[in-house]
């Protein structure tokens, strides 16, 4: 915080290893398509929460599959009161900030940012030999009010950190992220909101019965291929770039894929823990009224209340970027 007090982490609830005729399996409240739209530089980004279609779905603000081509990116820019999960699936990309943290994230990596009470970064990516996009997912998960005046922080989870486990017939692999899988618990302390993230790939014929903290939100956005999402006899299948909303009431989700399918599918499964707190946003503040919107509107302009070092400040790598 910004007395120097450290920031207490909220813990990720265990949830006991149950025989599965004792879960009761999330219906589907609704799915959709993620239409790509334009965003930042360049940046093309398939947006599935921050939209009409899902807003404000606590405790997580916007979901982005995005793609950067060479030459585009996240220049400059400021946060304030949110997390931000960010997950690279193919390529690489660099970050920094104006308190003089560096680093790069790449393929299987992700970067856990707590903005706080205020930080201005940029996010640009490396130039592929073969010209190709990198690719990646970002989450903005909102902050207990408590906790949106602590100071800005980082953690990078590399893929080789990541725990795995597969199913017993060998059809369902899951980098677990955070939160719990077949029996494989992640690492802890990655963010302040408890949120778990399961990447699954599930082979045709394979069958996903995954336990989810009661109560929390829950989603799934299918990466590739086609998932069939059941419960209570009804299934539906989410086709690639669909997200999937599952209702609150149950502990479980059920995906399979066809044992007829031409190929596997790929799905990450996110839960949260909803926050009982009023969301009122403003492009990149997220805040609980009008009045702090417009007191941290003010706050960057003027280089204060934790933006002091926003004054005078432009990233290297913001430089670098191709016009």
């Amino acid at each position: 915080m910004s007395n120097g007090a450290t920031t207490t982490f909220r813990g990720l609830p265990v949830i006991p290893d149950e025989p599965l005729t004792t879960t009761a399996p999330r219906k589907i409240q609704k799915s959709f398509l993620a239409i790509e739209q334009s965003e930042g530089a360049g940046a093309r980004v398939r947006r599935s929460i921050g939209t009409p279609q899902l807003r404000n779905f606590s405790p997580f603000l916007m979901l982005d599959h995005f793609a950067i081509p060479p030459g585009a990116g996240f220049p400059d820019h400021p946060h304030r009161g949110q997390e931000t999960i960010t997950y690279l699936l193919s390529g690489a990309v660099d970050h920094e900030d104006f308190a003089g943290h560096q680093g790069t994230i790449e393929e299987g990596d992700l970067q856990f940012m707590t903005a706080g009470r205020g930080i201005v970064h940029a996010e640009m990516p490396r130039q592929n030999s073969d010209g190709s996009p990198n690719v990646g997912m970002q989450l903005w998960v909102d902050l207990p009010k408590e906790l949106k005046s602590c100071e800005p922080r980082y953690r990078d989870l590399r893929a080789k950190e990541i725990p795995e486990a597969t199913s017993d017939d060998g059809k369902v692999k899951v980098k677990v992220i955070s939160g719990r899988a077949y029996g494989t618990d992640s690492l802890k302390e990655l963010a302040y909101t408890p949120v778990w993230l399961l990447d699954f790939t599930v082979k045709p014929g394979g069958h996903v019965k995954q336990s989810l903290p009661k109560g929390w939100n829950a989603f799934a956005y299918t990466l590739n291929g086609t998932t069939i999402f059941s419960s209570d006899g009804v299934s539906r299948p989410i086709e690639q770039y669909h997200n999937v909303v599952f209702a609150k009431d149950g502990d479980s989700i059920e995906a399979t894929v066809e044992e007829g399918a031409e190929k596997e599918s790929r799905f990450i499964l996110v839960a949260g823990m909803p926050l009982d707190q009023p969301i009122v946003q403003y492009g990149p503040f997220v805040v609980t009224s009008r009045d702090e919107v417009m007191q941290a509107m003010q706050d960057y302009h003027t280089h204060s209340n934790g933006f002091e070092r926003a004054h005078n400040w432009e990233s290297e790598i913001g430089k670098s970027m191709v016009h």
